[in-house]
């Protein structure tokens, strides 16, 4: 089981440089202009998609795991502590003008959501490999985003596609910890689940879906209704 829980955060993390890849590709086709409608229609379209499967994870997985644990209020104030929190991380992000907003993003959705991972498989939950496979499905986007915001800065990072690799590495640790020590306080379990949820849908409203939206194009934000559904099923089959 501990290789099990080695290998899916792994690979669940894996895919931010997957989606690295695919931006370095659509960038490689030409600048994102409106003359370039395929480039824009595929950047969009992978936006909403992460926004879809975000929504998922939060509405399918992670809200209901993590409500079975605690109380209403606590379930409350550590939901609504995690959106507060991701708006002050923005915030600051903002002030100092850095170019790893959306990379920030990303590990925060990334580390708390590989926690409750392997702390998942730990209890034999059903919904184990279903969030394994959602948290797959959405850094593929958010590590696509991130390099487009990396790569627009006038303070450019060397090699991104490499540190988003040695970043997935951080998936089996934080998977480690929660199947060896944190699987023994459902409680504790139950807040970083409710905290990341706060955070995830603050983040899908506050920089994903505005970005979604194109003029006069209406197939994007069809992303986000495959992203969900794909969480939809993958929950009903579990």
């Amino acid at each position: 089981m501990l290789l099990t829980v080695l290998t899916t955060t792994l690979v669940a993390g894996l895919t931010m440089p997957l989606g690295a890849m695919l931006a370095y590709g659509v960038l490689a086709r030409g600048k994102l202009t409106q003359s370039n409608w395929l480039a824009l229609e595929i950047k969009h379209g992978i936006l909403a998609f992460g926004g879809g499967a975000l929504l998922s994870a939060v509405a399918l997985v992670l809200v209901p795991e993590g409500m079975h644990s605690t109380t209403p209020f606590w379930a409350a104030l550590f939901f609504m502590l995690g959106g507060i929190s991701f708006m002050a991380l923005d915030i600051y992000l903002k002030k100092i003008d850095t170019p790893a907003s959306q990379l920030c993003a990303m590990l925060a959705d990334f580390i708390p959501e590989s926690i409750a991972l392997g702390a998942a498989f730990a209890v034999g939950s059903s919904h184990a490999l279903l969030l394994a496979g959602l948290i797959a499905l959405q850094n593929l986007p958010e590590g696509f985003s991130a390099y487009l915001e990396l790569q627009k800065s006038k303070h450019k990072i060397s090699h991104p596609i490499i540190m988003f690799t040695a970043m997935a590495f951080l998936g089996p640790l934080a998977g480690l910890s929660g199947f060896l020590w944190l699987s023994h306080y459902p409680e504790i379990m139950a807040a970083i689940m409710l905290f990341a949820s706060g955070g995830i849908l603050y983040s899908i409203f506050q920089d994903i879906a505005p970005q979604v939206k194109l003029e006069k194009h209406w197939f994007p934000p069809l992303g986000a209704v495959l992203g969900f559904m794909l969480g939809m099923i993958g929950a009903m089959l579990t």
